[in-house]
Parts: structure tokens; sequence; C-alpha cells
């Protein structure tokens, strides 16, 4: 107990911060990790049917690809020219459909990823105004019983300065 006092640990405010501490990790559990997790399970789906939309589209190409090989292997001299500039087109409009899906992904990823860090910011944000209108009404709380109205000021406003720089840090 002694050496406690000489360190000028104050058990119930070491308490309090405690139960503000867990106050905080509720809140964020609960208001920001669970719908931030759902949010991003929920582009994670939607990026993974793109793909998936992409492979079908891909596995379309070729099998009409091939088709038109069976066909053009059955026709003239003519025909076998008429082929490469089919199977040209096929190739070319499968690289496009390819880019563009990889381009159209891409652009879904980025705007999955700027959704969410916004979000996150702004629940940092209200989290740390938050966590000001807490402290503050427990300090006010604890410092009433304890100290005159004129100590009462002067360590809250001290401590709301500290937590303020703790937050912008």
């Amino acid at each position: 107990m002694e050496i406690i006092q000489k360190f000028g640990l104050e058990t119930k405010l070491f308490l309090f911060q405690l139960i503000n501490f867990l106050i905080i990790v509720f809140i964020l559990k609960k208001f920001l990790f669970k719908p931030l997790k759902r949010m991003l399970d929920e582009r994670k789906r939607k990026i993974e049917q793109s793909l998936q939309d992409a492979e079908n589209a891909k596995a379309a190409l070729e099998n009409a690809g091939e088709e038109r090989k069976k066909i053009l292997a059955d026709a003239k001299v003519g025909a076998d020219k008429l082929m490469a500039s089919v199977k040209a087109s096929a190739d070319e409009t499968k690289e496009k459909t390819l880019v563009e899906a990889k381009s159209h992904s891409q652009q879904i990823i980025e705007e999955a990823k700027n959704k969410a860090s916004a979000e996150f910011e702004n629940m940092n944000k209200q989290i740390g105004k938050m966590s000001v209108d807490v402290s503050s009404k427990i300090l006010s709380k604890v410092l009433s019983e304890l100290f005159t109205e004129e100590e009462k000021q002067k360590l809250m406003s001290r401590a709301l300065e500290r937590i303020d720089e703790k937050i912008t840090n």
C-alpha cells in the first residue's frame, strides 16, 4: 500500500479509468467492428461474384470459340480465311472482356477500401468525442465528492486537456 501511495496511484481513479476503458472496448466492439466486418464481408462477396461472372464469361467465350472452330473446320478454303479472322476477333474480344472485368473488379475493391477507410475515420472521431464526454462526466462526479468547486474545475480542465492531447495524437 505504501508503494502505491509513493507513486501517486489512486485506486478510485484507476478503477474509474478501467471501467471507462471497458465501456470504450464494448462500444468499439458493438458499433464499429461488427458493422465494419459485416460491410467488408458483403464487399468481399460482391467482388467474388464479379470474379465468378468474369470466369463464366471467359468460359462462354471459350465455348463459343470451340463451336466456331468445328463449323469452320467443315468449310472450304474460303472458310479457312474467315476462321482466322473470327478467331482473331474472338481472342481480341476475350482480351477486352478480361481487361474490363479486371478493371471493374479493381474499381470495386478501391471503392470498398475508400468507404471502409472513411467509415473507420468517422467512427474514430465519434468514439473520441464520446470518450471525452464520458470522461468529463466521470471526473465531474468523482471530483464533486472529493474537492471544492475551484479545485474540481482546475483538475477537470487539466484532465480534459490531457485527454484531448491523447485523442489528437
